[in-house]
């Protein structure tokens, strides 16, 4: 299993990313969370098989179809068994 936390950079928020990025997670299989944060940028972790979360990392380059990705960060974590995918409130 894989986990990374990422941060998105860009016009990502107001534009469905993060509720587009959560059905792409559990299309996917991968679990974990998103949420805006009040710097304008996306915080998410997906956890999953390293397929899982490659599918995942690709998608969240590209974004929603209105959003502008401009940068996205990613580190890795170590796997704490999540389930379920879910949208945070903002940070």
């Amino acid at each position: 299993m894989r986990r990374v936390h990422v941060i998105v950079d860009g016009m990502v928020q107001g534009v469905g990313y993060r509720y587009t990025l959560r059905m792409v997670a559990q299309q996917v299989g991968a679990s974990g969370w998103v949420r805006n944060r009040t710097d304008g940028t996306v915080e998410a972790e997906v956890e999953g098989t390293p397929a899982q979360v490659d599918e995942v990392l690709a998608w969240m380059s590209a974004g929603a179809p209105g959003a502008r990705v401009r940068s996205a960060t990613v580190v890795d974590q170590d796997p704490v068994g999540t389930t379920g995918f879910d949208v945070l409130r903002d940070r």
